[in-house]
Order: C-alpha cells, then structure tokens, then sequence
C-alpha cells in the first residue's frame, strides 16, 4: 500500500469510527485530501473532488472537514486574513511562511529556532507541549516603492 492509500484509509476509517457514511463524494474528498501536498481551502478540495466524482456538495465538505478535525487526522490553519486552509496530519513538524501578497503558504522546519524555542520556554521554567509558527512575510524586491 502506497503512503496516499494509506492516507486515505486512515481518513476513511476516522469518518467511519464517527459513525459517518462513506458516499462516493465524501471518498472523493478523501482521496483529494489524501493526496494534498498544499494547504488547501474547503472551496478548492470541493473543486478537486468534483474533477473526480461530480456532486459533492461545499456543506458536505466542511461537514467532512469539521469531522476529520474532531477526529484528529487533519488539521486547521486559521491563517491571519485567509479562509481556513486544512491538512492531513501525516507530516513531520514544520512552521509555516505566509506571504501577504499572494497568500502563498510556505512550509519549513529549522532546527535553530526550535531550539531557540525551547531554551527560551526552559529559561522561564517550562517545556513546550505544542507549537505553532506562523511568518506573515513579503518577498523582498529592489522595485518595490515604499507604502
């Protein structure tokens, strides 16, 4: 079984444990999901789904969405000015860059500054449990006029 096939049967077996009924539409979204690399938005995995199986409704993506968070095998990004943007929790730790211009979300992952973040919480007295790093940043340009 590939890592998209697997991806896909653990959000399939979540929506099933929840006692949620696997259409056709709702295995589409799965699949689309699944196979997301982005950080896309309930609009655009409806978009992607629909290319595979038409009729998959936007309140039964983010009823599907709402649900597959609860159940803890995706996760929410809630980026400053942005609609949400979601996605599976089969990554490694990595922070994100979010360009104000474009709305281009970039992932990274630094080993410098997760250190730095936990010399700076052992300094106060404390261990981090989780975090979340979010850059909102401009690309810089030599043409670009002052605002």
């Amino acid at each position: 079984m590939n890592e998209i096939d697997r991806r896909t049967e653990k959000l399939t077996s979540a929506l099933r444990d929840a006692g949620v009924r696997i259409t056709r539409q709702r295995a589409a979204l799965l699949s689309v999901l699944a196979e997301a690399e982005d950080h896309p938005e309930a609009i655009e995995l409806q978009r992607r789904a629909e290319g595979v199986v038409p009729g998959i409704s936007l309140s039964t993506v983010y009823r599907t969405l709402t649900e597959l968070e609860s159940q803890g095998v995706i996760l929410r990004h809630q980026f400053a000015g942005t609609p949400a943007r979601f996605e599976h929790t089969e990554t490694t730790h990595h922070d994100h860059m979010i360009d104000v211009d474009t709305g281009e979300v970039v992932e990274f992952a630094n080993d410098r500054i997760e250190r730095l973040q936990a010399e700076i919480a052992e300094a106060m007295g404390y261990e981090i449990v989780h975090h979340r790093l979010e850059l909102y940043v401009r690309r810089k340009s030599s043409t670009r006029t002052a605002e």
